[in-house]
């Protein structure tokens, strides 16, 4: 590791790779709160870094 990426990573306690890391997350919750209607979506996280995605999706019927 270069110095200079020491010092950012101390600075903000976050590596290149974990930036993506979060924007990779990001962009799939995305994607999963874009395709549900109704239900509720977990996130498990593991080392600041998210390892699950649990999406439990209700159908409504109507009477």
């Amino acid at each position: 590791m270069s110095e200079n990426r020491s010092i950012e990573f101390a600075r903000n306690g976050r590596s290149d790779g974990q930036r993506h890391d979060i924007a990779a997350s990001i962009e799939k919750v995305r994607s999963v709160l874009e395709a549900l209607r109704f239900g509720s979506v977990t996130l498990t996280v593991h080392d600041a870094r998210v390892v699950q995605i649990d999406v439990t999706e209700k159908t409504r019927l109507t009477a």
